[in-house]
């Protein structure tokens, strides 16, 4: 975390409060040392979540605004995440909206009141523009691997060093308000969690096609091709000799490619618009970890520049590198960048 003035008044700084616990907390923490305003970001899904942020500003005495992000999470998250599933792509739409709209979002305020720092509720460490992991129960330092160097050298991350039962006992011994709200799992702007509904809502999307193998024989009939995601195994819907999963989406031919067996595994990764962090340029091979995915799974790797592109090759075969998602490249606790998978 950075270091707050010993003398004087204490510095500023904007905090992103959403609503629910890891946030309401780090607003706690952040009072011992700092002078906090904090901000909602307003996605237009109810007052709800406002009324729970507003609630807890409330009960620490703190400043509190909210921000209305509705053109900016269109522009930059809602229509890139359909855009995706209907090219045949998962995407990983809270990596996005993190550098695009959330902290543009607190820095700006910061900018207009004079802040010098913004913080978030995220499990993870900044330094000095350096991302480093959180604890490793639950490290968020994945989703956060878009911002770039110049964002973070703004940056807190109070909770850094907690782990979320930690964080649940002190929302309990600071008495806040919504220190037994549950966790909130879903994408932000899709509350129910069904993105092929909200995708169907938006309207666009491909009609049902084919079930295919390998050799272009019918298996049987899909929902649309947004229904599904490379490596998937459930809900197919599709009988045969063995278990099926995802192998391939084809969205020219409306079709989705189903295998027998483990799932896809590939050890050769290509990946594109590389942002480094704790690099300024990736100047020939290097040994580094990677994650593919949201997940605790991490690979040792070889990173190797490709043009304007980035070749990952896995020490062993990584299962479903899935075109959308990131590959975040990790040496020790520090982040060295991610990249999009594209193949």
């Amino acid at each position: 975390m950075a270091q707050a003035h010993t003398a004087g008044r204490r510095p500023k700084v904007v905090l992103g409060l959403s609503g629910g616990v890891d946030s309401a907390v780090a607003a706690r923490l952040l009072m011992e040392r700092w002078e906090v305003y904090c901000l909602y970001l307003d996605a237009g899904l109810g007052e709800a979540g406002r009324a729970d942020a507003a609630a807890v500003a409330e009960r620490l005495g703190l400043p509190f605004e909210a921000a209305d992000i509705r053109a900016a999470l269109e522009e930059h998250v809602c229509a890139p995440f359909a855009a995706d599933y209907l090219a045949g792509r998962t995407p990983l739409p809270c990596a996005r909206c993190n550098r695009l709209v959330k902290f543009p979002a607190l820095l700006a305020l910061a900018e207009r009141i004079g802040a010098q720092w913004v913080a978030t509720g995220h499990y993870a460490r900044a330094e000095n523009g350096a991302l480093l992991r959180g604890m490793p129960a639950n490290d968020q330092s994945y989703m956060l691997s878009r911002l770039t160097k110049e964002q973070l050298r703004k940056v807190i991350f109070p909770l850094g060093n907690y782990e979320k039962a930690g964080v649940r006992a002190l929302a309990q011994a600071f008495d806040l308000p919504v220190a037994e709200k549950p966790d909130s799992m879903e994408i932000c702007f899709i509350p129910e969690g069904d993105y092929a509904a909200w995708l169907d809502q938006r309207g666009g999307t491909p009609p049902p096609g084919d079930f295919v193998d390998p050799q272009g024989n019918l298996l049987g009939r899909h929902k649309g091709i947004h229904h599904y995601t490379l490596g998937q195994r459930r809900g197919l819907g599709v009988s045969g000799p063995h278990r099926y999963f995802v192998c391939a989406i084809q969205p020219e031919e409306n079709r989705v490619v189903l295998s027998g067996g483990t799932g896809p595994f590939s050890a050769a990764i290509r990946c594109i618009q590389p942002n480094w962090i704790a690099i300024d340029a990736l100047g020939g091979p290097m040994e580094v970890t990677v994650r593919l995915r949201h997940s605790k799974t991490e690979l040792p790797a070889v990173i190797s520049p490709s043009g304007a592109d980035v070749l990952v090759h896995t020490a062993v075969p990584a299962r479903a590198p899935t075109p959308g998602q990131l590959a975040v490249f990790y040496r020790g606790q520090a982040v060295l960048g991610s990249a999009w998978i594209t193949a």
